[in-house]
């Protein structure tokens, strides 16, 4: 019976050794051969969102599957998923790895796969350029009606000010886009969201940004757990994109400014 066992480890560990060293193909790292499916939120400017034509997605993460996939030499596919479902939709192999401004935390990395960052973020309070408020802190949001989207970094943002005292009345929104439209038509008196967020308004003369939280958080592209193979592809094209300047020509496409520094 030693013998054997013997015998079968030696087997286990000659198999073992021949999977480390066997190529992975296009397929047995994603949910179809061939291609990158890439669940995302399509409603997060300028992160992803959709073009004048209501069909066409753009925007950071819409290039940055684009430049992935081709690395990977994959076609890529862009699936349209409520945010309260991204994760849950990526559980069940409804798609290969979500990239929409999905932020880095503790708790996912319980869950499931990250990326190594692409882009680093904060918080930005936005008002109406035609009023007089101007905060210039948080505390300042005291007794106003403050928008923001729901289940997000911004809305934990403002459960963290409830906590260290800040009274005011949420106004949360399940799009940020809503939030937004919610201020330009004066039903609230500011939004807070993500500063790169805001960077999709900074040119329309209805908003204006008061205050701008330094880089505290930092994206990445959510993988199943245990899917180390993509895992380790897509943070090699990662790497290959700030190291050849692609990744440097998608930031200043979208945000008018080489971001590169919010990673270092």
């Amino acid at each position: 019976m030693k013998k054997i066992a013997v015998v079968v480890a030696a087997f286990a560990a000659v198999l073992a050794l021949t999977s480390c060293n066997k190529k992975v193909e296009a397929g047995e790292f994603t949910v179809e051969k061939g291609k990158l499916k890439v669940g995302m939120e399509i409603g997060y400017p300028p992160m992803e969102y959709y073009d004048a034509d209501g069909k066409t997605p753009i925007g950071f993460d819409i290039e940055l599957g684009k430049a992935v996939a081709a690395k990977l030499g994959l076609e890529v596919e862009f699936i349209d998923t409520a945010w309260d479902g991204i994760f849950a939709g990526l559980e069940t192999n409804k798609y290969d790895c979500v990239m929409s401004a999905a932020t880095i935390t503790p708790e996912r990395l319980e869950s499931m796969e990250f990326s190594k960052p692409y882009v680093g973020n904060g918080q930005a309070i936005v008002v109406r350029a035609d009023r007089d408020f101007r905060p210039t802190t948080p505390s300042e949001l005291e007794g106003k009606t403050v928008a923001y989207q729901a289940e997000t970094t911004s809305d934990i943002f403002m459960q963290k000010q409830v906590q260290a005292g800040l009274k005011f009345t949420p106004a949360e929104f399940d799009k940020v886009i809503n939030a937004y439209d919610e201020l330009k038509l004066g039903r609230c008196d500011a939004v807070v969201s993500d500063a790169l967020v805001y960077a999709n308004y900074a040119n329309d003369p209805s908003f204006i940004s008061t205050w701008v939280g330094s880089a505290d958080e930092y994206f990445g592209v959510a993988i199943r757990k245990g899917n180390t193979a993509l895992l380790e592809k897509v943070n090699t094209a990662i790497d290959e994109m700030l190291a050849d300047g692609s990744m440097t020509e998608i930031y200043l496409k979208i945000f008018g400014a080489d971001m590169s520094d919010t990673i270092k």
